[in-house]
């Protein structure tokens, strides 16, 4: 069986696309496609199932991707890094949330540096994005809040973050909790306030009023950034309230920068997964951040 082959085959079924996978091997699409079809006539077997967009494997697709994609990605890694592998240098690029891999994955990555690794980071909270990129080959790992449905990825639950509901000092002078649980009418009192967000859809705000007041928030924002300090911060400075990670805002609680509005029974929660694709691990850097990773979050 022709390698080549195996590795364009191994390609298209990490991007779902045959148009991904020819821009990432530098072929044609139709180049891509006749690669395919070949292999499918050597093997006698269907490997892809061709969709409106995009490509799904059959299950005789994923089971050769399974075994031969740990085996090619080796070969790759002697290709790159020559017979003295041991001081070789590779590249790890990850990518997700700004404040997230800011705060809490480069901080865990960082000691793979001493072991020859470089760390590349790229930052968007656009889960789709995130995992289309994975997929293509921009990133070896990414930190997302949705857990990827089959496909070439595999996910690992990283951990919890509880959201807390919070405001600068002068607004929740105005806002006694008691009134806010008493009355009944907490989130049509809340949707009066000027809120601070990452996004127009408000997905911190509808995530946070979901799940305690058993509805969606009614303003629309007054204060868009698209990094979680950023709103931290602006809400610290009076702008209006925001729904922060508790580990964000835990210092400035400390400190009477920030107040919570509520101390909810059961705080909303947003999980991290770690997402790879599948086979990568066999390359012995993605391996090492992944287990870097998933051991700092024990702590997290």
């Amino acid at each position: 069986m022709d390698l080549a082959l195996l590795r364009t085959f191994v390609t298209v079924h990490r991007a779902g696309s045959f148009t991904r996978a020819a821009a990432l091997l530098g072929l044609s699409q139709p180049a891509v496609t006749s690669q395919i079809r070949t292999l499918e006539r050597q093997l006698g077997r269907p490997l892809f199932l061709r969709r409106a967009r995009g490509v799904t494997p059959t299950t005789i697709g994923d089971e050769l991707a399974h075994r031969a994609a740990p085996h090619l990605d080796a070969l790759v890694e002697i290709a790159e890094t020559g017979p003295d592998a041991g001081r070789g240098t590779r590249t790890l690029h990850i990518a997700g949330p700004p404040e997230f891999v800011s705060l809490r994955a480069l901080p865990a990555l960082a000691p793979l540096t001493a072991r020859g690794i470089r760390l590349r980071a790229s930052f968007t909270g656009d889960t789709e994005e995130l995992l289309d990129g994975l997929a293509a080959g921009r990133h070896d790992l990414v930190l997302t809040t949705a857990r990827p449905r089959g496909g070439p990825l595999t996910a690992t639950p990283l951990c919890d973050e509880e959201l807390v509901l919070v405001a600068a000092p002068r607004w929740a002078s105005r806002l006694s909790p008691e009134a806010l649980l008493g009355s009944g009418t907490d989130a049509v009192v809340l949707d009066q306030l000027p809120v601070v967000e990452v996004h127009e859809s408000l997905p911190f705000a509808t995530r946070y009023w979901t799940a305690v007041f058993d509805t969606g928030p009614a303003a629309a924002a007054t204060v868009i950034a698209p990094d979680l300090r950023a709103v931290r911060e602006a809400a610290a400075a009076g702008a209006g309230l925001a729904v922060l990670p508790r580990h964000l805002c835990e210092e400035d609680l400390a400190r009477g920068r920030l107040v919570a509005l509520l101390d909810p029974p059961v705080p909303p929660l947003r999980t991290y997964f770690l997402v790879v694709r599948a086979g990568s691990l066999a390359l012995a850097h993605i391996a090492r951040a992944h287990e870097e990773l998933v051991r700092a979050a024990g702590e997290w």
